[in-house]
């Protein structure tokens, strides 16, 4: 079973840690990575950029209209992910209670089964 567990990240709150607590949670995404790539369970992980560096589309008259920044406002936004393949939603869990950021408050974690994929999922 497909799961995507994403990070919902809080800069204020990211901001507030020491350097200390930072590394911690770049050691901590490192180790579980090296996990799951053992465990065969990851597929793959992304982080994203800053909302401020996305643009929004849409399109009116039949013409894209582009803007800058996040379509959401809000103080917590997507930071990444990992989409992993394991037994059952208990190990997404598992897994996800492995990622740092969960025992940061202010920071999510979420855990969601994956209904449809296409595409290279290799990347």
């Amino acid at each position: 079973m497909r799961f995507l567990i994403s990070l919902h990240i809080n800069p204020a709150v990211l901001d507030a840690l020491t350097d200390e607590e930072k590394a911690a949670i770049g050691d901590g995404h490192g180790k579980l990575l090296e996990a799951m790539k053992a465990s065969g369970e990851l597929i793959t992980t992304l982080a994203l950029a800053d909302p401020s560096q996305a643009a929004v589309v849409s399109v009116r008259n039949d013409q894209p209209v582009v803007t800058d920044g996040p379509f959401l406002e809000a103080k917590e936004f997507l930071g990444g992910f990992y989409l992993v393949d394991c037994e059952n939603k208990e190990r997404a869990i598992e897994l996800a209670a492995q990622i740092p950021d969960t025992r940061i408050p202010g920071l999510g974690v979420e855990v969601r089964q994956v209904m449809f994929a296409d595409g290279n999922l290799d990347a």
